[in-house]
């Protein structure tokens, strides 16, 4: 697994304008499979419009006003889109740094605050509209570099290429790469 002490450095936990821009939430879920470490991770659902359409991801969304604070927005996005209850089976481990992004459709500026739970509950998830598929990835998988690679991406800009884990037929990139990679750190 790759050094990512500087990333501390340069990228602060609060982003200091994070309150002035629209924000949302994610929760990285962790449990342990039997014998073995696992990552939760969605596929979100395939809709027109939405540029990350189909990509893996973390279950979350954008807080609400009826939202506590952006870890109850994990949770509460973490329930309607898998059915994992944080509140009543989940133990709260930590906040990772803030991400800045964009709208779907406009390029507003958008900080996403991902947050760290233990599942201590069943492993069957139950699936809304906004996810396609869930899938259980092993940490140990997760962290071996040889499952690292890179995904060239068609953008107004030319064909970037970013990092990526490929697991089975899925591929995870971008954001919930970064985030993943952040929490390796961490964690191992």
């Amino acid at each position: 697994m790759p050094d990512l002490a500087w990333l501390k450095k340069v990228r602060p936990q609060k982003l200091p304008f994070r309150r002035h821009v629209t924000r949302a939430a994610v929760a990285l879920v962790q449990r342990d499979d039997p014998g073995q470490e696992a990552l939760l991770f969605i596929q979100r659902a395939r809709r027109e419009g939405d540029p990350w359409s189909g990509d893996m991801a973390f279950p979350g969304g954008r807080l609400q006003a009826s939202d506590t604070s952006s870890r109850d927005t994990a949770m509460r996005e973490t329930r309607e889109e898998t059915g994992l209850d944080l509140y009543a089976g989940g133990r709260y481990q930590a906040r990772l740094s803030d991400l800045l992004t964009r709208h779907h459709s406009r390029w507003r500026p958008m900080v996403v605050t991902p947050h760290v739970f233990r599942w201590q509950g069943d492993a069957a998830l139950t699936l809304n509209h906004e996810a396609r598929s869930g899938v259980w990835i092993p940490l140990d998988y997760l962290s071996d570099p040889v499952n690292h690679s890179t995904l060239p991406v068609n953008t107004p800009l030319g064909t970037l290429t970013f990092p990526c884990c490929r697991y089975q037929d899925y591929c995870i990139w971008g954001l919930s790469y970064s985030m993943m990679q952040e929490w390796l750190a961490l964690a191992g």
